[in-house]
């Protein structure tokens, strides 16, 4: 039985995981709603766990943060043409 409940929860956590990373933008307003309605139950502590980050960085979701520096391009080499 208890081996059930672990193989359940590593699921459920998986799958909360994925939903993140593939729908970002979706699972944050499905969070907030969920952290608003904890707030008006008074389930303060649930509510804060499960309010979104703020986006850092270009707020796209692709990870980017706003304290890494730019990657400087690479120059390309061009071949020598002999005449």
């Amino acid at each position: 039985m208890i081996e059930i409940l672990i193989v359940a929860a590593l699921v459920i956590w998986s799958a909360v995981v994925v939903f993140k990373k593939v729908f970002p933008k979706t699972s944050n307003s499905v969070f907030n709603s969920l952290s608003l309605w904890c707030e008006r139950q008074g389930w303060h502590t649930l509510a804060k766990r499960l309010k979104p980050k703020m986006a850092i960085g270009c707020a796209g979701g692709c990870g980017c943060s706003e304290s890494e520096e730019p990657v400087a391009k690479k120059v390309e080499v061009q071949a020598v043409k002999w005449k």
